[in-house]
């Protein structure tokens, strides 16, 4: 049997492996089933490591989701800078 059973998870970027991060789960999990205990700690790790990240992310992304879509509205022609100003002053705490 050929590769492929994680996805080709030691090709993976970065991002591919934010999306499919139950590959690393099962590999962590196959690592302990295999006993290479220090390998699957730091698989863990990498895995937590995601995790937090993703969390921190999507806290910041919803916080600034306003403010980019206020840019990319002006950047591609339907508002004006006005908007970005809002968005950014509502940012800031500047606006109810």
């Amino acid at each position: 049997m050929s590769g492929g059973s994680y996805e080709y998870l030691f090709l993976n970027e970065a991002a591919t492996t934010l999306t499919n991060m139950d590959h690393l789960e099962s590999m962590a999990n196959r690592l302990t089933e295999l006993g290479f205990e220090d390998a699957a700690l730091e698989t863990e790790e990498v895995l937590l490591a995601c995790r937090h990240f993703i969390r921190r992310y999507n806290a910041r992304r919803e916080r600034l989701a306003p403010v980019w879509k206020a840019v990319e509205w002006k950047d591609s022609g339907d508002t004006g800078i006005k908007e970005v100003e809002d968005a950014i002053k509502k940012y800031r705490g500047d606006l109810p």
